[in-house]
């Protein structure tokens, strides 16, 4: 599957609404996660299709929800600080391009450590706690 420059825009955009503050491998575990779904081995996959279907899919990524503070920085309205963007853009890049490999063992979910844990997580095999993040697979 070709990976267009809209999907490394908007995985960047995704890194920095989702874990800006984690420093790079923290990023790099949640484009990691996000790629696991993007090539989660089905041909029409629940998750979206390409980097940015599986990022812009409804209530998956909460930055990209309507009503997140992010969300306003996501599209363009605000703007993201250069470096920021930049540094998320790198951690895409890495990922996207097969440069890193994957610390999250397999992830496809991941919650922040400062919200409740959500009912998913109970029957989930947990795969890393890293920085403000706990990364799940075998999600029910």
């Amino acid at each position: 599957m070709p990976v267009t420059e809209k999907d490394r825009d908007i995985l960047a955009r995704t890194i920095w609404g989702e874990a800006r503050g984690e420093g790079t491998a923290g990023q790099v575990a949640v484009a990691w996660t996000i790629r696991n779904r993007v090539f989660d081995g089905k041909e029409k996959s629940w998750w979206g299709e390409g980097y940015a279907g599986v990022c812009q899919k409804p209530w998956q990524f909460s930055c990209w929800n309507k009503s997140d503070p992010n969300y306003q920085f996501l599209i363009g309205v605000k703007q993201i600080p250069f470096r920021e963007l930049a540094e998320c853009r790198i951690a895409a890049d890495q990922v996207v391009d097969g440069k890193v490999s994957d610390p999250t063992g397999g992830a496809t979910h991941y919650y922040a450590t400062s919200i409740k844990a959500p009912a998913w997580s109970a029957k989930a095999k947990q795969t890393l706690k890293l920085g403000h993040h706990i990364f799940f697979k075998d999600v029910p």
